[in-house]
């Protein structure tokens, strides 16, 4: 498919400073840059008041720094042909705050190709130090940061499917209805989870490993994809996403015992 030109969409929902885009845009695009985990569209394709917490079914109980340590580089062993793509439900998942909470903008529908049914999964971090991100303004100004980076790149939207947070709550990004832009060259069928923080530096916090077990769990059963077509960034290009920490946990929860590998799909 080729790719069109379109004009911009007005600023998001949430009233937020001149400032504080500026700024956490300006972050967002250096810490990533470092960091490497911007994926470019591919060959096809471009590719406050807090409402409760989500609560999660099932939520894992064992502590991040109890999870056993899988060996050092190992990845998970794709195994026979890839499925065919589901027959994709565009319907928001439970418990995911939707994209009109952070912001009123659509996506440069001429710059994204549709998704067109989901047979993958792919795990990144945003690369960006997540400590002070608490409330759900926080997370706000964090999303719109993102996405204006992106933006800036020359995309149709922010690239991720999803974000969660530190504190698990899940957020819907680009509509699923697009392909992202999170893995260059292997956007299409593929769903991106983005879990908040630079975890080349940090740990991902109890709540968001809850969540993203959860939730990744979800979209699996929903879209039928076995847990060894979900994969991290680094896995699927040349890049450090999801940072070494992210990374040892995902080798973990797909290994046997793990709260993905045994999920009945």
């Amino acid at each position: 498919m080729t790719l069109n030109r379109d004009t911009n969409f007005p600023a998001g929902g949430w009233v937020l400073s001149r400032r504080e885009i500026l700024a956490g845009g300006a972050a967002a695009g250096a810490t990533l840059l470092l960091a490497g985990c911007q994926s470019g569209p591919s060959a096809t394709g471009d590719a406050g008041t807090d409402a409760a917490t989500p609560v999660w079914p099932d939520q894992a109980n064992t502590p991040y720094s109890a999870l056993p340590t899988p060996p050092s580089g190992s990845k998970p062993a794709p195994t026979g042909q890839a499925p065919t793509p589901s027959s994709v439900s565009y319907g928001l998942p439970p418990n995911v705050i939707p994209r009109s909470t952070w912001t009123s903008a659509g996506v440069i529908r001429s710059l994204a190709n549709p998704m067109n049914g989901v047979n993958r999964i792919t795990v990144h971090h945003d690369a960006i130090p997540s400590q002070g991100i608490r409330t759900q303004r926080d997370a706000i100004v964090r999303l719109n940061s993102v996405r204006q980076s992106h933006l800036r790149e020359g995309w149709a939207d922010i690239g991720y499917h999803y974000v969660i947070d530190p504190q698990g709550r899940v957020w819907e990004a680009r509509p699923l209805v697009y392909q992202g832009a999170h893995v260059k060259d292997k956007n299409e069928h593929n769903i991106g989870v983005m879990c908040m923080g630079n975890f080349e530096q940090q740990t991902p916090t109890p709540q968001q490993t809850a969540a993203l077990d959860a939730f990744v769990a979800s979209l699996m059963q929903r879209h039928k994809i076995p847990a060894n077509r979900v994969y991290t960034h680094q896995e699927l290009g040349q890049t450090a996403c999801p940072g070494r920490n992210l990374q040892r946990y995902m080798l973990a929860t797909r290994s046997r015992g793990g709260k993905l590998a045994s999920v009945y799909v």
